[in-house]
């Protein structure tokens, strides 16, 4: 076991251990807990693989692990933010005492967790801020995760012998309904700012990969085929239609990076399309939230295992922010293989046997 997956490993049975130790000593409904059912509500599956693959098979396994008279309520809003709220005020009709909630439009929500207090139904912010006095908040550090994505593309740069100096880049940033994608977008600057020779061009892409592919269409209109170096993209799901709009125009030598580590992702690293991506280790964070919602259920304060505290308003939350990963052609076995996010006969589909084979994924 390299010290890459060692570390991720001792983190996450850390995450485990802090939170399932008071949660697993009694499974007994407590006086206060009223429905055993945990609401959890995601946002989309479009732009992003990771809710339907990663964060709700695991949020689930988790809850029933801790316990077993426990039941989750899940629904997918899609990307629509009215679909969500029906979705919310339907778990409230229910009973539901506690919501993980990955809000669409995290700066609406702070009526909806004032409407779940006056009934007593707890809000927890899964991934995403939400807005209003939720009752903790579980995520990465994700101006850390912005940070990280503006250095590996200059460090791409640096890899295709180019001078970040004289660089200009396109940067397409997250929804702006989306707290997470401000945090990425400030850290991202603050990497890049300096560093390169200036942004040209900066839009957001929405979280959708068709609006991504407009905006580098435009981008591409405005500087000309040749006139950027290289492309931000926020997260995996934009980066592949990214790749794609400057494959039709003729441009295959400009690193772009992602985020989520989703699978298409991760084969376009080994191919050489795209530079990096950012692996956010779904079970520790689907773990604590789990956790944390198990917590609340049995009338259990959760300001004890949180590891610190997030300023929303006038309000500090107490939350729990890991840490993300870098992800390159160099690390792919070291960090999504090693830390058991795919097999490599998952990435190593006949199509992509040879790349496996020239980055040394085992096996191939």
């Amino acid at each position: 076991m390299n010290s890459m997956t060692r570390r991720l490993v001792i983190g996450t049975a850390a995450v485990s251990m802090a939170l399932s130790l008071a949660a697993c000593g009694n499974d007994k409904p407590s006086s206060s807990s009223g429905s055993q059912a945990i609401g959890l509500l995601l946002p989309e599956r479009t732009s992003s693989t990771r809710y339907e693959a990663f964060d709700k098979p695991l949020i689930e396994a988790s809850v029933t692990g801790l316990c077993t008279r426990c039941t989750l309520d899940y629904a997918n809003a899609d990307g629509d933010e009215k679909v969500q709220k029906e979705q919310f005020d339907a778990l409230l009709a229910r009973g539901v005492k506690v919501i993980l909630l990955d809000p669409v439009n995290a700066s609406a929500t702070a009526p909806w967790v004032e409407a779940a207090a006056k009934q007593g139904t707890k809000v927890i912010a899964y991934d995403r801020l939400a807005a209003g006095k939720v009752a903790a908040y579980i995520s990465f550090d994700n101006q850390r995760t912005g940070e990280l994505q503006g250095q590996a593309l200059l460090d791409a740069l640096g890899q295709r012998g180019k001078k970040a100096a004289d660089a200009e880049i396109v940067m397409i940033n997250g929804a702006e309904t989306d707290p997470n994608a401000g945090d990425f977008k400030a850290g991202a600057h603050r990497a890049l700012d300096g560093k390169v020779k200036r942004i040209a061009y900066e839009q957001s892409g929405e979280w959708k990969p068709e609006v991504a592919s407009a905006k580098v269409d435009e981008a591409i209109a405005k500087l000309g085929k040749n006139g950027f170096q290289a492309v931000y993209s926020a997260n995996d799901g934009m980066a592949g239609a990214i790749i794609d709009a400057l494959h039709k125009a003729g441009r295959t030598d400009v690193p772009v990076g992602g985020q989520d580590a989703s699978l298409d992702a991760v084969r376009r690293i080994l191919t050489g399309d795209q530079a990096y991506t950012i692996y956010k280790p779904y079970q520790p964070e689907a773990e604590a939230a789990a956790n944390m919602a198990v917590y609340l259920v049995k009338g259990i304060d959760v300001t004890s295992v949180a590891s610190t505290v997030t300023k929303s308003g006038d309000e500090q939350i107490p939350s729990m922010l890991l840490t993300p990963i870098v992800v390159t052609k160099a690390k792919v076995v070291e960090t999504v293989v090693d830390g058991g996010l795919y097999k490599a006969e998952e990435i190593c589909t006949p199509q992509y046997a040879k790349a496996c084979k020239d980055a040394g994924v085992p096996g191939f």
